[in-house]
């Protein structure tokens, strides 16, 4: 009985982890700013008077 205790609390601090990272993975992406979304090539369209 006492491994099987042991086991399913290592289960559940592994999962509690794992959810914890998540978290902080996210918050992590959250926290850098956006990019700028500027096109390194633009192209004339053709037939507009240019």
């Amino acid at each position: 009985m006492n491994r099987l205790l042991v086991a399913a609390l290592s289960a559940a601090l592994g999962a509690a982890l794992a959810v914890a990272a998540s978290f902080g993975v996210l918050a992590l992406i959250n926290a850098t700013p956006d990019q700028p979304n500027t096109p390194l090539v633009t192209f004339e369209t053709p037939g507009l008077g240019h």
